[in-house]
């Protein structure tokens, strides 16, 4: 009886000493070696955090891959980014020291309005002379369409008129750096004027609409052309209009109302390139 009783005991010893052993599996290990690695995420936020965990997961080094840009400092350049090709100019700006005068020829626009601007930059040029120093072509692209003494509102290749190319290189011939093109914007204009360069500009009429359409001249080459192809001088701006001289008059017209009708002819200009 008192070995049984003796061995009851030492097994109930046996079970709570296992049990002991068993419950301080299930708690957190804490190092007591203060050189064993330890990590700053429980203590730190992760966005300032500057140590990894010791083993840190594919998730945790991801986090830090994103976020770690968001707390580096900017340098100036970062801040602000420049666009080179920007055009930078003024909200308004007027040219007030140029003028100009009524057309000699019935549809000689380009060259009253060529004479004025050339006399802007001091070159003083016989109009009469301008005008037949261009050449002739049924293509505006290439020379002047038509009679300069016929009636205005025709197309090509009845009397019309001449285009951009021929009325800057006549310029040139005169020592003028001038420019003829197309496609230019309105921002380029403004730019110009901004320099106080005035921008010959073609248009329709008193700057109004107008309905452009394909022509072919002889050659097989192809051009815009519109009824009442007119050119204006532009000699300023404002946030809201465009400031044109025409035949040695001043109007002001609502930026749209002016790219509406310089639109027509495919943004045509001469202006001056240096």
């Amino acid at each position: 009886m008192s070995q049984s009783i003796s061995k009851f005991i030492i097994a109930c010893l046996l079970m709570v000493l296992c049990g002991l052993t068993l419950g301080s599996c299930s708690q957190p290990v804490v190092a007591s070696n203060r050189n064993m690695p330890t990590t700053t995420v429980q203590t730190a936020s992760p966005l300032f955090a500057t140590t990894m965990p010791a083993t840190p997961s594919p998730f945790a080094t991801s986090i830090s891959l994103i976020i770690s840009p968001s707390i580096q400092t900017p340098s100036p350049t970062e801040l602000i980014t420049i666009n080179p090709t920007q055009t930078v100019f003024p909200s308004k700006h007027y040219i007030l020291n140029i003028s100009g005068h009524k057309q000699y020829f019935a549809i000689g626009c380009e060259a009253s309005a060529a004479v004025d601007w050339a006399a802007y930059f001091g070159v003083h040029i016989n109009e009469f002379n301008f005008q037949y120093e261009m050449p002739l072509s049924d293509n505006p692209d290439y020379g002047f369409v038509g009679d300069v003494k016929g009636p205005w509102g025709q197309v090509p290749p009845y009397a019309y008129g001449v285009y951009a190319g021929p009325v800057a290189t006549a310029l040139q011939k005169h020592g003028l750096p001038a420019k003829g093109t197309k496609a230019f914007t309105i921002d380029q204009i403004k730019s110009e004027i901004a320099k106080n360069h005035p921008v010959i500009a073609w248009v329709i009429g008193n700057v109004v609409g107008g309905v452009p359409s394909l022509y072919t001249d002889a050659e097989g080459r192809k051009t815009i052309v519109a009824a009442y192809e007119h050119v204006v001088i532009v000699t300023g701006y404002n946030d809201k209009s465009i400031r044109y001289m025409t035949n040695g008059k001043f109007f002001e017209t609502p930026t749209e109302v002016f790219e509406n009708s310089w639109n027509v002819l495919e943004n045509m200009v001469v202006y001056y390139s240096k």
